[in-house]
């Protein structure tokens, strides 16, 4: 049975269970600050879970994307080693939210497995919460009463709180938990040591299929569990591993899930899979590597130096790096992988085919600047094996993992080729303090919510209003770096919460004569969560709230604008342009869009032109709530990619021909609202991306009136002359003939000291030192010197201590034999520094530092000697 049939029928069955089949979400997670990344199928109905909504269906199932690599569930650095870790992977589910529970679930589990799938019944075992008498948890006897129904006594096993008590984190919803295990081995295999003592021992073909979560109780902040006031069902099966076991493999990787990847890299390379170790690991990471990228890109997720872009980043250069050491890959190889991908998931994920051209470009960007930090690193190393030492630093090697990408194996590997060894200890330390800085920057403690008065979803009013009165439902207290915060929830709210790029609504809550600050309003998941210094005296009773309406308005014209700067780049530049990030707040609005090339000065002003024509016809928002979301898309709403959408929806739209758009914002009642808009920069953010940052109303108005401020100055400054642009341009060729004169001048300057000190060579231990005090025209005219000395003078040591612009400035130059003997530039400098306090480096032969003290220039001089007549 191929993959695509197994996919199609568990969702089947699941149907035919009378289940809804929900679509995934995507794989980037958005309004929840626990997560980066979805990493498991219950991530998009944690709200089901927590109370904060009510489940329209009872009964859903799903194939969900899920990422593993940070936090919790770090696999990253296992891809590929082994053959059952993945960083992307399906999660196959169904769930009841206060339906059906145990009884259902495992004999439902059972039916498909076995029944459907035809999986041999005995090679199952199934684990049940063997209890834990610390907090007082019976044995899940109920469960195992349902498995016996199915599997002999001796294949029911018990297993502990790590393993069969499932947690959604250290506070929430949670239960037991009942693993199905399924034993994959030969049966000479079996018959020398029986499966149930290799259960939950990380074997690879004796693995878990199916994991059924009973969740019951609620974890409080004090460690404590509460009884949940319905029970759900959470179950999650891996879609490679089910493959695995269905089609008779030894390895996920052996699966149709993986080999056209792996067969296609093979190919490439021109090598064959299964053949060498190394080889196939390499072969094995970028099989997986490929998938998460794409998915993560599609969602919306480029690659950056931040937080979760920061993670693809890794992966990706990850996966180039394998390509590159153990493949001989020296161009950009895995955007030619796309096709493959998307074939595979056709009719599964979508955004995969709509997005293939985009995501390939993408990635063949980073592909190419990584392969040039890569080549670079490798100089690097170079530098490093050339020397004196014999070990590469704790925090060298350190700098070479986290800048360039290179793992410790990698230059442990290349040190080794080279007689060293790396510091592995002084890395690990480095690497103990990066992961220790990121602790303390995030660590939050969140108390569990106190219930003032009874309600579960806050009805949103701020389409309409921006006062209201309502009541207090819940509160808790967060701390972070000392500082105490509290967040409220209130039965019904008009302000409104980050989202969808657009800020948080600040104002305030009047309760009686006292009046609370709230500094930002955010979601967590669906749940709109008000941000206060400090909570009033009395919590209960009515409340005022009001949002600050001038921020709110001013924020307003620059959500629509940002609609109708989309309409017009895809006017522009072409339907390619896709919304990929924005951020609109009061002040400016920002917005990134899909495009692989600088807009040209004409193109921006057309963009400008057809917004602000479209501001000026002031057109009318239609504003339609609650609309099925495939009747949006006929009404040719645009989506993005990376948002969730309900199955109704909520349709912008500025003129049915020019903007409509999905969107929960705020907006202006009409265009002309928004005064006027004017593009104040347009660049790159990352590969395949530009970013336009932009200003509406009053601060459009600010900035063109500082414009012509400035203009008016400058006219004043040049007397008014009556070409002003004419007599700008004959200072600026004023200027560059000027710099001219005083280059050629330095020139002939550097030239005598260059001759000066030709004639000031001394011989010391065969060695024909150089040394010089004094002043330098530039640090360019110095370097100049110091290379035309070298090929002019045999066994160069040349020692430079100069003042360059008031400032203390060290060179080093060895000619290449004496490095070949063992000098080296970098570590003469480094002692030489240190009398001016500074630093520097460079390569062997040459290396230059910079300082704060001038007065320390004879003591560097002298320092840098002394090492000379030492060698």
């Amino acid at each position: 049975m191929d993959s695509k049939i197994i996919r199609k029928t568990f969702l089947d069955f699941f149907e035919s269970k009378t289940h809804k089949i929900v679509p995934s979400a995507p794989i980037v997670v958005q309004n929840d600050p626990t997560l980066m990344f979805t990493n498991a199928g219950m991530n998009q109905f944690k709200d089901y879970f927590l109370g904060n909504k009510v489940a329209e269906n009872k009964r859903v199932s799903d194939t969900q994307k899920c990422l593993r690599v940070s936090g919790k569930h770090n696999d990253l650095e296992e891809v590929g080693i082994d053959t059952y870790h993945h960083t992307m992977f399906e999660m196959l589910g169904n769930w009841s939210f206060g339906d059906y529970f145990k009884k259902e679930a495992i004999e439902w589990a059972w039916e498909l497995l076995v029944d459907r799938f035809k999986l041999p019944k005995d090679r199952f075992y199934a684990t049940i919460f063997e209890g834990d008498s610390s907090e007082n948890l019976e044995k899940d006897n109920e469960a195992k009463d349902i498995w016996l129904q199915f599997l002999p006594e001796d294949r029911v096993l018990n297993g502990n709180k790590k393993d069969n008590f499932w947690e959604m984190g250290d506070t929430g919803p949670c239960g037991p938990c009942s693993e199905l295990h399924i034993d994959l081995r030969p049966q000479s295999e079996v018959d020398k040591i029986p499966g149930k003592d290799l259960v939950n021992q990380d074997h690879p073909q004796v693995v878990e299929v199916w994991n059924l979560v009973f969740i019951q109780y609620n974890r409080l902040a004090n460690g404590s569990l509460e009884n949940l006031p319905e029970k759900h069902v959470d179950t999650g099966m891996g879609f490679e591993r089910l493959a695995m076991a269905i089609q008779q493999k030894q390895s996920n990787y052996d699966t149709d899930v993986f080999q056209p990847l792996i067969q296609w890299v093979a190919k490439k390379a021109g090598v064959a899979y299964g053949k060498d170790e190394k080889i196939d690991i390499a072969i094995r990471v970028i099989s997986d590597h490929i998938r998460a990228i794409s998915f993560t890109i599609a969602d919306g997720q480029l690659p950056s130096n931040n937080k979760a872009g920061y993670v693809i980043r890794r992966i990706l250069r990850r996966a180039v790096r394998y390509g590159y050491t153990f493949l001989g890959f020296k161009e950009p190889f895995l955007f030619e992988m796309l096709d493959i991908l998307v074939d595979q998931f056709e009719g599964v994920f979508p955004e995969l085919t709509d997005q293939k051209d985009f995501i390939a470009k993408v990635v063949k960007e980073e592909e190419l600047s990584f392969l040039r930090t890569l080549d670079n690193g490798l100089k690097k190393l170079d530098t490093l094996t050339s020397g004196n030492s014999k070990v590469i630093e704790g925090e060298i090697a350190f700098e070479l993992y986290d800048t360039y990408g290179f793992p410790l194996d990698l230059t442990a590997l290349i040190a080794r080729e080279n007689e060293m060894e790396v510091d592995e200890d002084g890395f690990n330390k480095e690497m103990e303090v990066q992961k220790n800085r990121s602790k303390s920057a995030g660590k939050q403690t969140t108390g569990d919510w106190n219930l003032v008065n009874e309600g579960e979803e806050t009805l949103f009013l701020g389409y309409t209003d921006v006062e209201a009165t309502t009541q207090v439902l819940r509160y808790r207290e967060v701390k972070q770096k000392d500082k105490v915060q509290y967040q409220i929830v209130l039965e019904k709210t008009p302000f409104y919460a980050e989202s969808g790029g657009q800020v948080g609504d600040t104002g305030y809550l009047r309760f009686g004569g006292e009046k609370i600050e709230v500094i930002d309003t955010k979601k967590e998941n669906d749940l709109i969560v008000h941000f206060v210094k400090k909570l009033p005296a009395e919590l209960n009773g009515s409340v005022e709230a009001v949002v600050n309406e001038t921020k709110r308005r001013l924020t307003e014209n620059n959500h629509s604008a940002t609609h109708l700067l989309h309409a017009a780049l895809r006017t522009v530049l072409g339907d390619h342009v896709q919304q990929k990030g924005s951020l609109v707040n009061d002040k400016v609005l920002r917005f990134d869009f899909s495009h692989f090339s600088k807009m040209t000065d004409e193109e921006i002003s057309e963009v400008e032109k057809i917004v602000n024509s479209r501001i000026r016809a002031n057109i009318k928002l239609d504003e339609k709530q609650n609309v099925p979301i495939e009747q949006a898309k006929e009404m040719g709403a645009m989506a993005l990619f990376g948002e969730k959408y309900g199955d109704f929806v909520r349709v912008i739209t500025f003129d049915k021909d020019y903007s409509v758009e999905l969107c929960g914002g705020t907006h202006v009642p009409r265009t002309g609202n928004i005064g006027m808009l004017k593009i104040v920069s347009e660049g790159s953010t990352a590969a395949g991306v530009r970013r336009i940052e932009a200003v509406t109303s009053f601060q459009a108005e600010k900035y063109f009136n500082e414009k012509i401020s400035l203009l008016t100055e400058l006219e004043e400054m040049l007397k008014h002359p009556k070409d002003l642009r004419k007599t700008i341009e004959n200072l600026m060729n004023e200027n560059l003939t000027n710099q001219k004169k005083i280059e050629e001048m330095n020139k002939q300057q550097a030239g005598q000291i260059k001759d000066q000190l030709k004639n000031a060579v001394k011989e010391v231990n065969g060695k024909n030192l150089i040394t010089y005090k004094g002043e330098f025209p530039s640090a360019d005219s110095m370097k100049q010197v110091s290379f035309e000395l070298k090929r002019e003078v045999e066994n160069l040591v040349l020692l430079i201590a100069a003042q360059i612009n008031d400032k203390p400035m060290l060179t080093v130059m060895i000619s290449d034999d004496l490095v070949k003997d063992g000098m080296n530039a970098n570590e003469i400098i480094r002692k030489m520094a240190s009398a001016i306090k500074g630093g520097g480096g460079g390569q062997p032969f040459y290396a230059t530092a910079g300082g704060k003290d001038l007065s320390g220039l004879d003591e560097a001089l002298k320092l840098g000697e002394e090492m000379i007549a030492a060698s």
